[in-house]
């Protein structure tokens, strides 16, 4: 029998419910059918989540419209108190409609709106032991969590939650680094069933049939370890793989969330499912929070980071191109440090420092250094070596977090996992490394240039998960792309600190890439994908205030990318572009264009183009 579930309020459509139970009462089947908020059961332009609890087993599954991106796949937990994987029996069953306002300091958009539909299964297992699944549905996305609602302590030995995505998807996978747990590799496109049965990090993103999927975590902290995914060998499924022998908090305990990002490519590539599942900011005062371009002297030339001199002069050139900071690395002295921070603020720019984790460990470190370093003026710290996902760092990271926002200094992780929802309950995290970004193209004898589609396949893999410090615009590395393409990733690369790591000269000797990055910002009010195609294309719009700006970036031969331009407000507008010109070198060039209108660009083997739009008065011939 078919009802839909009676709730008030706007929820009354949103979720429909197969042979739903009396709360309490036994069914060897019994299946729900849950969509977001305003849609009705396959009306399939939004996901559909299908929970059935089948002789005591809990399976999701998730469509979208005819396409069963999600096969049935186990949920449960073991505790150290019993199973909670098989033996189930209902409870308790409720709904709630989810909105939510928020703001964030980073990101691919700054100001969210959440409308979820959220529904509380309440189960028992065998050995009486209780425990709910909170599932989420929205327009975007799938996602659920478990919670064991009691103040004792719960450990966790096991999860069974897995992920059957259809074998004959395409998937891009990176594999995990369980020594380094820093997500430092290239991922891995294959058909599912062609993957190796290894572990794999976050996100994980697959291509079935008409739609895209997106796998990853939200709500990480201290209560839990970070996650990730294996495959197995025979079943090739993708199971839930715990950092840990146990993850032991004290109660009430909601794990992290376990989420899908489902819709076409523009929905996934759009979503902030990932901050939108995060708890809300923990901070009342954010104003002390800036994000901006930071110089950063390490990459191109390492022994600078112990000159002061030489830090006065990334400062100048930070200065001179309107850049909001400067990255001081490892080698650092305390002894010119402030010095150089009010030589730094005297040309209104600010001073970061690099920091291995080692000096954050204990509560009394954090408090002596972070004061130091606030009395010194300086205004972020570069956290390095974090190198784990297990429970112990990620207590580390509550404690960290809460100390850095006590003393205003916003951060950089590196060496570290992927960030999880961070930005919105710490807005002062401004970027996390995470990625095989350019330091491993620093040049260097008998260095091999990243394959191109490693360029173009992040746009939609890590950086869906958080601001990634790639640290991009290197003409002068060891690298696949052309130089215009190598520009535009200052705009296809989100990061709330950008970091522009090549030499001031090497800027110096390209006035075209200057005049871009003297303007580029590091957050937008909003972002649109305009094309795409994992490991090929990706053709990004963004927006801050009322000026817009599009990054493409390609892989393969020279070609010409013509880009509608229907984002553009109405009237006539001017656009700037940055590309390569016939001789390899960096040109500008102008066009008058229209929302009507095509951007048509040229665009060199694994090419592509930058381009800042303004509106344009009649006479005007640039921004």
């Amino acid at each position: 029998m078919r009802k839909r579930a009676v709730l008030a309020g706007a929820l009354v459509v949103t979720s429909v419910v197969f042979g739903l139970p009396a709360s309490g009462q036994a069914s060897s089947a019994t299946r729900w059918t849950l969509t977001a908020p305003g849609m009705s059961v396959h009306q399939g332009a939004t996901p559909e989540a299908h929970i059935a609890l089948d002789r005591g087993r809990l399976t999701l599954s998730v469509t979208r419209g005819a396409t069963t991106v999600l096969e049935p796949s186990a949920l449960g937990v073991e505790t150290a108190n019993g199973d909670l994987t098989s033996g189930l029996a209902v409870t308790g069953f409720s709904q709630r409609p989810i909105h939510e306002t928020y703001e964030t300091k980073v990101g691919r958009r700054l100001n969210h709106t959440v409308d979820a539909a959220e529904t509380t299964l309440n189960l028992r297992g065998t050995g009486g032991q209780a425990f709910a699944v909170v599932f989420r549905v929205s327009a975007d996305g799938v996602a659920y969590r478990y919670v064991f609602d009691t103040p004792k302590w719960t450990t966790v030995v096991r999860e069974a939650s897995e992920f059957a995505v259809p074998q004959t998807a395409d998937s891009f996978l990176l594999p995990y680094d369980n020594g380094r747990s820093d997500y430092e590799s290239i991922h891995v496109h294959r058909p599912v069933a062609q993957q190796d049965p290894v572990e794999y990090g976050y996100p994980s993103l697959f291509h079935v049939g008409d739609s895209w999927l997106t796998v990853l975590e939200s709500d990480l902290n201290g209560s839990y370890g970070g996650s990730r995914l294996k495959l197995d060998a025979a079943s090739k499924r993708f199971g839930l793989v715990l950092p840990d022998p146990a993850e032991v908090a004290k109660g009430p305990l909601r794990t992290p969330w376990r989420a899908m990002i489902v819709g076409d490519l523009a929905t996934v590539a759009e979503s902030t499912l990932v901050t939108d599942l995060a708890s809300p900011s923990k901070l009342a005062d954010t104003s002390w929070i800036k994000p901006g371009v930071g110089a950063w002297s390490w990459w191109s030339d390492g022994p600078s980071a112990g000159s002061l001199e030489k830090q006065k002069q990334f400062v100048d050139y930070a200065a001179k191109m309107g850049w909001e900071y400067t990255l001081v690395d490892s080698g650092w002295n305390a002894s010119w440090i402030p010095e150089l921070v009010k030589y730094a603020a005297d040309r209104h720019v600010g001073i970061w420092l690099w920091a291995d984790a080692k000096i954050t460990d204990t509560d009394s470190e954090r408090e002596k250094n972070f004061k130091q370093y606030r009395d010194w003026g300086v205004v972020g710290l570069k956290i390095d070596f974090v190198e784990s996902d297990r429970q112990d760092r990620t207590r580390w990271y509550d404690d960290v977090l809460a100390a850095s926002a006590k003393y205003h200094l916003m951060l950089n992780f590196h060496g570290a996992p992927i960030p999880r929802g961070i930005e919105r309950t710490w807005p002062q995290v401004m970027s996390v490394e995470a990625v095989k970004g350019a330091e491993g193209t620093k040049p260097k004898p008998g260095r091999e240039p990243f394959p191109i589609e490693h360029y173009v396949t992040l746009p939609f893999t890590r950086n869906l998960t958080g601001s990634m410090d790639f640290t991009p615009v290197t003409f002068s590395g060891v690298r696949p792309n052309s130089e215009g393409g190598e520009l535009a990733l200052a705009v296809v690369y989100e990061s709330g600190v950008q970091h522009f790591a090549d030499s001031v000269e090497s800027y110096q000797a390209r006035p075209v890439a200057e005049r871009l990055l003297s303007h580029v910002p590091t957050v937008w009010d909003e972002t649109r994908l305009l094309a795409g195609d994992p490991g090929k294309l990706a053709v990004f719009a963004r927006r801050s205030g009322a000026k817009w700006y599009v990054g493409a970036i390609t892989a393969g031969s020279a070609t010409q990318l013509d880009t509608p331009l229907t984002f553009l407000p109405p009237g006539d507008w001017l656009a700037e572009i940055y590309g390569d010109g016939a001789d390899g070198k960096l040109v500008q060039t102008t066009q008058r264009v229209t929302p009507g209108s095509a951007l048509s660009v040229p665009v060199a083997a694994n090419g592509g183009y930058s381009a800042r739009f303004c509106q344009a008065p009649p006479g005007a011939t640039s921004c």
